[in-house]
């Protein structure tokens, strides 16, 4: 046996020597033994061996962890840790001390699990399998705030730094006469960076709509309007073949004088931009909504959606005709039917409740 060899074990000799008259002391000293194990109890374990600092295996489930750059081993062992990766940062990072090279590692998010080992942590972030894009994908006619949210969930940044951050829609270039983001984040589908934070990623949804509106040609002056009549018609729309007839009905009735009656809109000012079809008589009678049309005339007060181009160009070039009405006689498929005055509405709205009955007796949800 080498002397090195001689001198550990006589270290390690003495340390559970030490450790065990340590034990005896806080048994003998009672409460006061409680509190101090309460306090280096854990150190005490892991050094006898009785406890680990790191979980055995591969893990389970899904963690979405994302390096970002800059990050250095210990900021990487913080991460892992944070998100129940690895049981302890320190495990993590003792273990990229012991390699034999520097481990590099590349900015980007990686799928791993829950509750692995250290070993298998890093052996999941060495493998370019494991990394995944921040793709983002925003559907026509989703709110402003869900749009965020869906950002959020994908590049893991909190959902508190976007809503903090759209609280100022003029410092990413909105215009000042808009009331919110809503109505000027473009739907795409984006692919951020790991280095991206909620004010970039507005800036680049924001970024897209301008280059949206100065390919239809519309001009800053007019954003407001157009953004506004385009999100209405991609709500109410039930395709996108409907919508230049949409776009047409609500003109004609701001030509008029006629209120809009945009249920749409309604729903958007209580609070519940989903729903695009059923209001209530309190709903529709409440003026002080400023997004509603049914008590108060012209557009709202700013977009109640997203509006993709199909909806921007139909507020830009609507159809040409007499209609003044539409409603949908079939919600699953999204058959809309226009009328050119009161009475041939009012057939269309009993189609849509023949529709409702036959398809609320099928066992269907859409009329709920």
């Amino acid at each position: 046996m080498s002397r090195s060899s001689d001198t550990k074990n006589r270290t390690k000799k003495r340390l559970i020597i030490v450790l065990s008259t340590v034990l005896v002391l806080l048994l003998a000293l009672g409460g006061a033994g409680v509190y101090l194990w309460s306090q280096y109890g854990e150190r005490v374990s892991l050094a006898m061996g009785w406890t680990t600092n790191d979980y055995e295996g591969e893990g389970h489930g899904e963690a979405i962890v994302t390096i970002r750059e800059g990050d250095i081993g210990e900021d990487v062992a913080k991460t892992l840790a944070d998100a129940g990766v690895v049981k302890t940062s320190q495990a993590f990072y003792e273990l990229l001390l012991a390699q034999d090279t520097p481990v590099d590692f590349q900015i980007g998010s990686y799928r791993l699990k829950f509750e692995m080992s250290s070993q298998a942590a890093l052996d999941a972030l060495r493998d370019e399998a494991n990394k995944v894009e921040l793709t983002v994908v925003l559907p026509e006619g989703i709110s402003a705030m869900d749009a965020l949210s869906r950002a959020a969930e994908v590049t893991g940044l909190p959902m508190s730094d976007f809503e903090a951050a759209a609280k100022d829609p003029a410092k990413f270039g909105v215009p000042a006469d808009f009331p919110s983001l809503e109505g000027f984040l473009f739907p795409a589908t984006y692919v951020f960076e790991p280095s991206d934070t909620a004010e970039t990623i507005i800036q680049k949804m924001v970024d897209r709509m301008w280059q949206a509106l100065n390919e239809h040609g519309v001009a800053e002056t007019d954003a407001l309007r157009v953004l506004t009549l385009a999100s209405i018609v991609q709500k109410e729309a039930g395709s996108t073949e409907d919508m230049p007839k949409i776009s047409r009905v609500f003109l004609n009735r701001i030509d008029i004088g006629m209120n809009l009656q945009s249920d749409a809109t309604v729903s958007y000012g209580t609070g519940n931009p989903d729903n695009t079809v059923w209001t209530s008589d309190a709903e529709r009678g409440d003026a002080s909504n400023k997004y509603n049309t049914y008590a108060n005339p012209g557009l709202p007060i700013g977009p109640i959606g997203l509006p993709g181009d199909a909806a921007i160009a139909a507020a830009i070039a609507p159809a040409d005709g007499p209609w003044l009405f539409f409603t949908a006689i079939d919600l699953e498929n999204g058959t809309t039917a226009f009328a050119a005055d009161e009475a041939g509405h009012q057939e269309n709205v009993a189609k849509l409740h023949e529709w409702c009955d036959a398809h609320e007796s099928a066992g269907g949800k859409f009329c709920d």
